[in-house]
Protein backbone atom coordinates (compact mmCIF):
# COMPACT_ATOMS: atom_id res chain seq x y z
CA UNK A 1 0.00 0.00 0.00
CA UNK A 2 3.28 2.45 0.81
CA UNK A 3 4.04 2.05 -2.86
CA UNK A 4 1.17 2.54 -4.18
CA UNK A 5 0.88 6.06 -2.05
CA UNK A 6 4.21 6.69 -3.13
CA UNK A 7 3.30 6.44 -6.66
CA UNK A 8 -0.09 8.78 -6.09
CA UNK A 9 2.43 11.54 -4.85
CA UNK A 10 4.79 11.81 -7.33
CA UNK A 11 1.57 11.38 -9.78
CA UNK A 12 -0.09 14.65 -8.16
CA UNK A 13 3.32 16.86 -8.22
CA UNK A 14 4.11 16.16 -11.49
CA UNK A 15 1.23 17.30 -12.94
CA UNK A 16 1.02 19.81 -10.66
CA UNK A 17 -2.19 18.36 -8.64
CA UNK A 18 -1.94 20.56 -5.04
CA UNK A 19 -3.36 18.18 -2.23
CA UNK A 20 -1.40 20.52 0.67
CA UNK A 21 -0.91 24.37 1.38
CA UNK A 22 1.45 25.10 -1.14
CA UNK A 23 4.94 26.73 0.06
CA UNK A 24 7.09 29.25 -1.62
CA UNK A 25 10.00 26.94 -1.86
CA UNK A 26 7.76 23.97 -3.99
CA UNK A 27 6.59 27.12 -6.25
CA UNK A 28 9.83 28.42 -7.02
CA UNK A 29 11.44 24.80 -7.50
CA UNK A 30 8.23 24.10 -9.88
CA UNK A 31 7.90 27.42 -11.92
CA UNK A 32 11.74 27.62 -13.08
CA UNK A 33 11.32 24.17 -14.88
CA UNK A 34 9.25 26.98 -17.16
CA UNK A 35 11.90 29.33 -16.97
CA UNK A 36 13.23 29.96 -20.51
CA UNK A 37 15.71 33.51 -20.76
CA UNK A 38 19.33 34.31 -21.98
CA UNK A 39 20.80 33.18 -18.66
CA UNK A 40 23.80 35.73 -19.01
CA UNK A 41 21.21 38.84 -18.85
CA UNK A 42 18.73 36.72 -16.42
CA UNK A 43 18.70 39.78 -13.53
CA UNK A 44 17.91 42.26 -16.47
CA UNK A 45 15.69 40.14 -18.29
CA UNK A 46 13.95 39.38 -15.08
CA UNK A 47 12.96 42.43 -13.57
CA UNK A 48 11.97 43.97 -16.72
CA UNK A 49 9.47 41.21 -16.76
CA UNK A 50 8.68 41.77 -13.81
CA UNK A 51 8.02 45.38 -14.28
CA UNK A 52 6.29 45.09 -17.23
CA UNK A 53 3.73 41.96 -15.57
CA UNK A 54 3.31 44.68 -12.54
CA UNK A 55 2.33 47.23 -15.14
CA UNK A 56 -0.61 44.98 -16.46
CA UNK A 57 -1.70 44.60 -12.88
CA UNK A 58 -2.02 48.47 -12.48
CA UNK A 59 -3.52 48.46 -15.95
CA UNK A 60 -6.49 45.85 -14.96
CA UNK A 61 -6.96 47.56 -11.34
CA UNK A 62 -7.32 51.06 -14.09
CA UNK A 63 -9.64 50.08 -15.48
CA UNK A 64 -11.92 48.62 -12.89
CA UNK A 65 -11.94 52.24 -11.53
CA UNK A 66 -12.14 54.26 -14.31
CA UNK A 67 -14.90 51.54 -15.89
CA UNK A 68 -16.42 50.94 -12.11
CA UNK A 69 -16.65 46.98 -13.34
CA UNK A 70 -13.11 44.88 -14.36
CA UNK A 71 -12.41 41.06 -14.19
CA UNK A 72 -10.84 40.42 -10.45
CA UNK A 73 -10.06 37.08 -11.74
CA UNK A 74 -7.47 38.82 -14.20
CA UNK A 75 -6.04 40.57 -12.02
CA UNK A 76 -5.25 37.71 -10.13
CA UNK A 77 -4.07 35.74 -13.40
CA UNK A 78 -1.34 38.81 -13.79
CA UNK A 79 -0.25 38.82 -10.04
CA UNK A 80 0.47 35.24 -10.94
CA UNK A 81 2.82 36.85 -13.13
CA UNK A 82 4.65 38.83 -11.06
CA UNK A 83 4.70 36.33 -8.49
CA UNK A 84 6.87 34.03 -11.33
CA UNK A 85 9.09 36.85 -12.27
CA UNK A 86 9.58 37.68 -8.18
CA UNK A 87 10.45 33.78 -7.55
CA UNK A 88 13.02 33.79 -10.66
CA UNK A 89 14.66 36.74 -9.52
CA UNK A 90 15.07 35.07 -6.01
CA UNK A 91 16.47 32.16 -7.30
CA UNK A 92 18.86 34.12 -9.39
CA UNK A 93 19.76 36.23 -6.47
CA UNK A 94 20.67 32.88 -4.99
CA UNK A 95 17.96 34.33 -2.06
CA UNK A 96 15.21 31.54 -1.98
CA UNK A 97 11.69 33.37 -2.04
CA UNK A 98 10.65 31.76 1.34
CA UNK A 99 14.02 33.64 3.23
CA UNK A 100 12.79 36.66 1.09
CA UNK A 101 9.21 36.28 2.70
CA UNK A 102 10.48 35.57 6.69
CA UNK A 103 12.81 38.52 6.11
CA UNK A 104 10.32 40.72 4.57
CA UNK A 105 7.76 39.86 7.50
CA UNK A 106 10.40 40.56 9.87
CA UNK A 107 10.93 44.47 8.53
CA UNK A 108 7.41 45.10 8.36
CA UNK A 109 6.91 44.07 11.82
CA UNK A 110 9.80 45.75 13.41
CA UNK A 111 8.55 49.02 11.74
CA UNK A 112 5.13 48.31 12.70
CA UNK A 113 6.80 47.92 16.64
CA UNK A 114 8.88 51.17 15.94
CA UNK A 115 5.11 52.87 14.80
CA UNK A 116 7.34 53.56 10.89
CA UNK A 117 5.32 51.81 8.82
CA UNK A 118 3.83 55.07 7.53
CA UNK A 119 6.36 57.57 5.80
CA UNK A 120 9.08 56.93 3.22
CA UNK A 121 12.52 55.67 3.14
CA UNK A 122 13.97 52.20 3.37
CA UNK A 123 15.80 52.50 6.58
CA UNK A 124 12.76 53.10 9.19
Amino acid sequence: MLKLEEEARKFMQDNLVIAEVMTADFYEARASKTAIFPKEKALEYLALGLTSEAGEVAGKVKKLIRDGKGDKKAIASEIGDVLWYCAMLARETEVPLNTIMQDNLKKLHGRKERGTLKGSGDNR
